[in-house]
């Protein structure tokens, strides 16, 4: 059984992610990860279009990236763009430059192929069993909506409004004005008018949230209660109850106060406040004790994929 490697670029509209596995026929072993704030979707996300500093950064990091990965004379590369990229004017100018200047070929995801990958890798991760789930991915740009158990996804549908595109639309006043929430909120309940309906239509049972805001909330979670996470470990656990008291203390405080909160990371500040209150909005629709917080999601997906083509091969 022979040892082989791979890197997985993941070009979110607010973070990239880079991935370096060792991998066989039946498992993976990471040997190293970086995520770094881009922010590809800033200043042009509600435009549809990259803007040149975002674009600059882009560049920058990837640039960055392939240094890592040719380090580590790493030569099957699969990197992928999601919403900022997808709905850009200029998305595909900015394809093409990569594929010129630096050699990857970036595949632009349909938000259909984004969400079956973040299917895979919550799958991957353990978080889901028979029982039937509700699983969320807040992006910069979509949010990606699946239910389904271990076995299969029965529903699945990618939402343009992620957590760039709120923070711009919503978010002008720091704390955030109850007013301003207000009119966040209706603007889910029209846009999510299809997820709502598959949750009356499937009845979903537990919520499963995948990595980024979902991972600095169980972070804030433990540090509140002065414990660490365990390494290795893939799943965790956050009670709705201390959701909730972590959704209220968010939206008291300013981004400077946001900070202070032990748990919180930088890249998260901002976006938080908004991705959150998402959060919230779901839970009316949804009855569950607890979130389940899966630390996989779409560059797993990708690792998830390449162990069942060895397998099949």
């Amino acid at each position: 059984m022979s040892i082989r490697k791979a890197a997985v670029i993941d070009m979110g509209t607010n973070t990239f992610h880079l991935l370096l596995v060792e991998f066989d026929d039946v498992s993976f072993k990471t040997i190293y990860k970086e995520k770094i704030p881009v922010k590809l979707g800033k200043g042009g996300i509600n435009q549809n279009i990259l803007a040149k500093d975002a674009v600059k950064r882009a560049f920058h990091t990837l640039k960055h990236f392939k240094n890592l990965i040719d380090g580590e004379h790493i030569d099957q590369v699969f990197a992928f763009a999601t919403s900022a990229v997808r709905n850009a004017e200029n998305g595909q100018d900015f394809v093409n430059e990569v594929k010129e200047t630096l050699g990857i070929e970036i595949r632009v995801l349909s938000g259909g192929e984004e969400a079956q990958m973040i299917y895979d890798g919550i799958k991957l991760s353990g978080s889901l069993n028979l029982h039937t789930e509700l699983m969320m991915d807040i992006g910069g740009g979509s949010v990606e909506f699946i239910i389904g158990n271990n076995q299969q996804s029965f529903w699945k549908q990618s939402f343009e409004i992620g957590g760039q595109r709120l923070l711009e639309l919503f978010h002008y006043t720091d704390p955030i004005l109850p007013e301003e929430i207000d009119r966040l909120e209706s603007y889910l309940e029209d846009k999510l008018q299809p997820l709502i309906q598959a949750i009356k239509t499937y009845k979903p049972g537990g919520l499963v949230g995948a990595s980024g805001t979902f991972d600095t909330l169980t972070d804030i979670y433990f540090e509140s209660m002065l414990q660490c996470k365990l390494t290795g470990r893939h799943v965790f656990q956050l009670p709705v109850e201390e959701y909730e008291a972590i959704h209220r203390m968010i939206l008291s405080k300013n981004r400077e106060e946001r900070l202070l909160i032990p748990g919180m990371i930088p890249m998260r500040v901002d976006m938080i406040v908004v991705a959150s209150s998402l959060i919230e909005f779901i839970l009316r629709f949804i009855e569950v004790d607890y979130i389940t917080c899966s630390p996989y999601a779409l560059k797993e997906g990708a690792i998830s994929s390449l162990l069942i083509h060895e397998q099949t091969a």
